[in-house]
């Protein structure tokens, strides 16, 4: 069956990921990568796919609802896998209102703009929208998240996304919308930008720049490789059950202070 999929955010670090993988693995899918080329935008993460005859980039920012609706109703999209997202914690605290703006209305116009375009026939239709396990809080004592976890934000950041998470909700039980969510861990790998963690700290070390260690460092993260995560999505999209919860994680926890220290052993190794 044909189908027409918008990804949102498919210049992005994970979208790209997606994407490419999508494109190389599904001849019969047309994809759409709508993304408005922000900083965390870079055309360079698709070079291998950019001239793939199922492909079209569209320069268009999810906010703008009227031109969004006329996207999804010209090419008679199907499917839309939201990826397309402010990220960044510390961006977040200084800035909460693009936050908001981006992850909370820009759900809602992709989630308005298709159900205005499939009216009730919800047959081969799927709106996927990927988010975050910050939206759970800290995680204390109970060992992992799960999908029936509570929802505890602590920063403009993770609220957010949670209320990203609740639209989507609210319009598989308000309006019958079919729905999946995952939730992933903090992710790494290829075309990350450079304010995140890990490709920080390897830039840092290589121009012999200090290393910005937040408290003593004891902080737990699980890490995700984002290519192991674009195969989640591929799964959840093709066989997930409708209206579900997914939680994506690495089950490769490092307390902060250990992975920088690691960072800095293996690059410095590979420096000479």
């Amino acid at each position: 069956m044909k189908n027409n999929i918008l990804i949102s955010g498919g210049a992005g670090f994970i979208g790209s990921h997606v994407l490419t993988l999508f494109l190389n693995k599904y001849e019969n899918y047309k994809i759409f990568n709508v993304d408005s080329l922000t900083y965390a935008g870079n055309l360079e993460n698709l070079k291998s796919i950019e001239n793939h005859k199922n492909y079209q980039l569209i320069n268009l920012d999810i906010c703008d609802y009227n031109r969004i609706k006329k996207v999804i109703d010209i090419n008679n999209i199907t499917h839309v896998i939201h990826l397309a997202a402010e990220s960044h914690v510390d961006r977040s605290i200084l800035d909460p209102f693009s936050f908001a703006k981006t992850n909370v209305m820009g759900t809602l116009s992709l989630l308005q703009a298709v159900k205005e375009k499939w009216k009730g026939d919800f047959e081969n239709k799927l709106f996927y929208h990927v988010s975050t396990d910050e939206v759970y809080g800290s995680l204390g004592d109970e060992g992992f998240f799960t999908e029936e976890s509570k929802y505890d934000p602590h920063s403009p950041y993770s609220a957010s996304k949670a209320s990203s998470d609740h639209f989507v909700r609210s319009f598989r039980d308000t309006y019958g919308l079919p729905i999946v969510i995952s939730n992933c861990s903090n992710n790494y790998g290829p075309f990350q930008f450079p304010e995140k963690l890990i490709p920080l700290f390897i830039n840092n070390i290589i121009n012999r720049k200090p290393l910005p260690v937040y408290g003593n460092g004891e902080n737990i993260r699980d890490w995700l490789f984002v290519k192991d995560h674009a195969l989640a999505i591929d799964k959840i999209f093709h066989e997930g059950t409708l209206g579900e919860t997914y939680n994506i994680g690495g089950f490769n926890e490092w307390k902060n202070i250990d992975l920088i220290k690691k960072r800095i052993k293996v690059t410095g190794r590979l420096l000479g």
